[in-house]
């Protein structure tokens, strides 16, 4: 996998100009699209992941700054066995293949998702990417595995009810910002753009308290075929928005 080290900015949309600092991703569509070809299941998530190095690759041109993924639900387990240890060894490629790519590339890694049950070979991979990238400054590529929002928004309440017990905080303290510093995903904005594709319309417990504001852009498009062109159409999309965060438009006041 090819990343620019040094993202260069984009021109601006000649519309708005604006380009979206966070972009989110379900990667939805992988079993579809290898169904309609007449393949097995396991083919669609090889194809995704070749789509995933070409939008990593493509945001980084762009000048996209941080690119979350929804990589591995805490729902997905319950799939067949035999699907989950292909995708269990497709995670193991990835690192494999692209980690020494990404980071030579200046992309740093950071994984979001429950991982006091995790198996210890995966927990160690995980951990690796995390560790080898954790001081580079360029694109950051957040990879959402065993992740479900709602078992992340209470592992937040449960912590911060824990400080107030040990007297570390009161509870006058727990703020919007001090809950959102308790998340997953503490330290990072939240996401500008969610785009989703294969038509679905629903977040899948999803960054469901960072996309209060966020902007979505549903595509019919299964993952392996969301190309660049089709990102680059999401961007465009979302440089047509106005983002009034509960405001009003400026042309209505």
């Amino acid at each position: 996998m090819s990343v620019s080290p040094h993202p260069q900015r984009p021109v601006e949309d000649s519309s708005s100009g604006k380009m979206p600092k966070h972009v989110a991703f379900i990667m939805d569509g992988n079993g579809r699209w290898a169904t309609a070809r007449g393949l097995p299941r396991t083919e669609g998530h090889r194809q995704g992941l070749e789509t995933l190095r070409s939008i990593i690759r493509h945001a980084g041109k762009v000048g996209v700054e941080i690119i979350t993924i929804y990589s591995f639900s805490s729902e997905n387990w319950n799939r067949p066995a035999t699907e989950v240890s292909f995708l269990m060894g497709l995670l193991k490629r990835f690192v494999q293949r692209d980690l020494s790519e990404l980071h030579e590339a200046n992309v740093r890694i950071r994984i979001i998702g429950g991982r006091s049950d995790l198996d210890p070979g995966i927990l160690s991979l995980l951990e690796e990417a995390e560790e080898l990238t954790r001081r580079n400054s360029g694109l950051e590529l957040v990879v959402a595995f065993n992740y479900g929002s709602r078992a992340e928004i209470l592992r937040a309440a449960q912590h911060l009810a824990q400080r107030v017990q040990d007297g570390d905080i009161r509870l006058e303290e727990i703020t919007e910002e001090a809950f959102s510093q308790s998340l997953d995903t503490g330290g990072l904005p939240d996401p500008d753009l969610i785009i989703r594709t294969s038509g679905e319309l629903r977040l899948s417990n999803f960054l469901l308290w960072q996309a209060a504001y966020s902007e979505f852009y549903f595509c019919d498009l299964n993952w392996p075929d969301f190309d660049e062109a089709a990102f680059d159409e999401a961007l465009s999309c979302f440089g047509n928005r106005q983002r009034r965060y509960g405001g009003l438009d400026a042309k209505a006041l």
